[in-house]
């Protein structure tokens, strides 16, 4: 009996898991307004848990004065560099440009006396990370504010002040990522669901903080219905001064410039339209680019007269008006695509959609395609087609179109 339990001992410690050696990985960050400049640190707990990490530094010129523990190496003409750490605690620093001022003059980064609005990607570009097997790297950012300055928000957890957790499950090198603002801001708060919302602005920019809050609680039932997701935070933050006149989702953040109508006059909703971005995460390819525009304004109008802020007049008005703007458009297809085509694909994707509710009974409809794409890497024209159809339960004339050759 001994021996056999000793077997059985054997048996249950050979099968439990092997336990990854944890590492800190910490980020500071200390912004510069003076010169437009951030000083970012990487800090590693234990060196000799990662072999290198190869950044890719981009063609801007935006980063610069590497030093670094180990071995440092810039290389492909500056795009790349290298960085095998020392053993034991060690750790990397340069500077990177925050001031990223647009053709037209406007920013969509920048950093003034008083405030800064950024994206993480910027502050630690994207890298391929070999480590050793058995490792899982635990990074936290940091951030040290200028004198004066109030509060930092990003949409990352807070564990701390002006301090986050950075945890991204679909990465295996973690690094800030989204839109974030640091300064004398203001910032309002409410929970939708499972979802903290914040929507944060410089003071004195115009932004309408309570406005969009409660755009937000009126769709967010029907939002959440089509999109099976609950983000812990979701970040928006705007600005007017000299920023970039557009609206842009970022991992669970949102930037929208103060000016921009929360609905505009053709009924359908900028940000929304971003909203759906961050929930869908629809990654189209070769040459489907017309796919994640077209939901996005598709679902940017649809979520809006399901929550009823659309009264069926001026739905008709909407329809009239983007059968007009596509008229001359022929197909579909191509890696970018202007504001016609994107109108041209929701007229489509409408067709589509009541196409799958006529013959499923209205037991189905474009919204079991949508949640279909979301659990795909990646979707190309034919792969929306070959879901739509079996969403459908056979072929389906309205895709049988040229518009998608």
């Amino acid at each position: 009996m001994r021996v056999r339990y000793l077997w059985v001992v054997v048996l249950l410690l050979s099968s439990a898991p092997v336990w990854a050696k944890k590492v800190d990985l910490d980020y500071h960050v200390q912004l510069l307004p003076q010169s437009g400049l951030a000083l970012v640190s990487l800090s590693l707990a234990d060196g000799a848990a990662v072999r290198s990490l190869d950044f890719d530094l981009g063609t801007q010129g935006n980063y610069s004065e590497f030093k670094g523990d180990g071995q440092w190496q810039l290389k492909d003409n500056g795009r790349r560099g290298l960085w095998q750490p020392a053993a034991g605690k060690s750790s990397l620093t340069y500077k990177v440009q925050l001031d990223h001022r647009l053709k037209g003059g406007m920013y969509d980064s920048r950093i003034t006396p008083n405030w800064a609005l950024f994206r993480g990607d910027d502050l630690v570009p994207s890298a391929r990370l070999d480590q050793q097997d058995g490792t899982e790297l635990v990074a936290r950012l940091t951030f040290e504010l200028p004198a004066g300055w109030k509060s930092v928000e990003t949409a990352w957890p807070r564990i701390g002040k002006n301090r986050f957790r950075i945890d991204n499950v679909s990465r295996l090198f973690d690094r800030p990522t989204g839109w974030m603002l640091a300064g004398n801001i203001g910032s309002r708060r409410s929970r939708l669901g499972d979802t903290e919302i914040t929507v944060a602005a410089p003071k004195g920019q115009g932004m309408r903080r309570l406005d969009t809050l409660t755009l937000l609680t009126f769709v967010w039932p029907q939002l959440q219905a089509v999109f099976p997701r609950n983000p812990p935070k979701l970040l928006i933050v705007g600005g007017h001064d000299q920023l970039w006149r557009g609206t842009r989702a970022a991992n669970d953040s949102i930037y929208t410039h103060s000016s921009r109508p929360l609905v505009g006059e053709n009924g359908s909703s900028p940000l929304l339209r971003e909203l759906v971005r961050a929930f869908a995460q629809i990654n189209d390819t070769q040459n489907s680019d017309w796919i994640g525009e077209g939901l996005a304004e598709y679902y940017s109008i649809e979520l809006l007269r399901r929550s009823g802020g659309v009264a069926d007049d001026r739905y008709q008005v909407l329809q009239d008006s983007l059968t007009k703007a596509s008229a001359k458009v022929t197909s579909l297809r191509g890696t970018q695509v202007d504001g016609p085509t994107i109108a041209r694909a929701v007229l489509l994707l409408q067709a589509l959609d009541r196409e799958i509710r006529l013959q499923t009974h209205n037991q189905r409809s474009l919204d079991d395609v949508t949640r279909a794409m979301m659990r795909l890497n990646s979707v190309s024209t034919q792969e929306f087609v070959q879901l739509s159809e079996s969403v459908l339960g056979g072929s389906s004339k309205v895709l049988q179109t040229k518009l998608l050759e």
